[in-house]
C-alpha cells in the first residue's frame, strides 16, 4: 500500500480516535505542521507519524513539553539517533516515576491495612461485632 501525500484531519480523528480539538491542539503546540488550502489542514506523512508518537508519549505519561523535546531532537542535528538516546533517557525516567509512585502506593496500602487492623482490635475491645 502507498503513502499517502496527505491525510484529512476527519482521517486522522478517525485513525488516531482523536478529537479535531486535539490535533488543533498539537497544532497550536507546534508539534504538528499541516498544510493550509483555504480553511483546509492536509497532514503530511510526517504529520501523521508524530501524531502516533506524540499518542504513543502521552499514553506513556510524557508531558507535552517532554513530547516537544523529543520531536525537535528529531528534527534538528543530530536528529534519530539524538532522538533516540534522549527517548531512552526518558523512558528511563518515567520508569523510575512509575516504580517510585508504586513504592508510594504499596506503602499507602500497607497503611490502610493496619489502620484497618487496629480499628477492628478496637470495636472488639469494645465488644461491638462487625
Amino acid at each position: 500500500m502507498a503513502v499517502k501525500k496527505y491525510y484529512s484531519i476527519t482521517e486522522l480523528t478517525r485513525e488516531f480516535g482523536v478529537s479535531t480539538r486535539t490535533l488543533r491542539f498539537y497544532e497550536d503546540e507546534g508539534l504538528l505542521h499541516p498544510e493550509r488550502r483555504g480553511r483546509t489542514r492536509l497532514y503530511r506523512a510526517a504529520d501523521r507519524r508524530f501524531l502516533q508518537e506524540i499518542l504513543r508519549g502521552r499514553r506513556i505519561g510524557f508531558t507535552i513539553a517532554e513530547i516537544r523535546e523529543i520531536v525537535h531532537v528529531y528534527k534538528e542535528p543530530p536528529g534519530e539517533i539524538g532522538q533516540l538516546k534522549l527517548m531512552m533517557k526518558k523512558i528511563d525516567e518515567k520508569r523510575d516515576e512509575l516504580r517510585q509512585k508504586r513504592r508510594d502506593i504499596d506503602e499507602t496500602l500497607s497503611e490502610l491495612d493496619q489502620a484497618e487492623e487496629a480499628c477492628l482490635t478496637r470495636l472488639v475491645e469494645i465488644g461491638v461485632g462487625t
